[in-house]
């Protein structure tokens, strides 16, 4: 039997777990409360301060009960990754340095940002982009187009 699967708050999850989260967090954050309120009126000399001490523990206890249901029901989603279009790419970037100006130099990035793109395999499409624009300085009416020969086609998550 195949689950059926909801959308809540951006994310996949089974209508079934969510309904069994939905009383554990009931249990586990009325069970708090209601345990700290009986213990805390006897602690605490103003039955008001009592129930607003076990009104903060009931909020501990939704957590502990989010906890719970997050350890007990993993996430429903399917993440597919494929290639994105190397060409596609390197037209975005044309159409981007048309409408905002240059996107700047790969030198004058730090470090951390060039690993980064590295990491998503983008630090060759920019290389390459930059080399275009050297390249029309050979002819000034050409409009900058970026090789794609050397793109690496294994990035492009979504």
């Amino acid at each position: 039997m195949k689950p059926e699967l909801f959308e809540v708050w951006g994310d996949t999850v089974d209508g079934r777990h969510l309904l069994y989260s939905i009383g554990i967090g009931a249990a586990v954050s009325l069970g708090a409360f209601f345990i700290a309120q009986h213990l805390f009126v006897g602690w605490v000399d103003s039955v008001q301060m009592a129930r607003a001490y076990a009104m903060l523990v009931g909020i501990v206890g939704c957590l502990a009960g989010g906890a719970i249901s997050a350890l007990l029901f993993k996430p429903k989603r399917n993440v597919i990754e494929h290639l994105a279009d190397p060409a596609w790419r390197a037209k975005i970037l044309i159409e981007l340095q048309n409408e905002y100006g240059p996107l700047g130099s790969l030198a004058d990035l730090p470090p951390a940002t060039i690993a980064e793109l590295r990491e998503m395999d983008l630090y060759e499409l920019f290389a390459d982009y930059e080399k275009s624009l050297v390249a029309p300085e050979k002819s000034p009416a050409a409009t900058p187009t970026v090789g794609v020969g050397a793109v690496s086609g294994n990035g492009g998550q979504s």
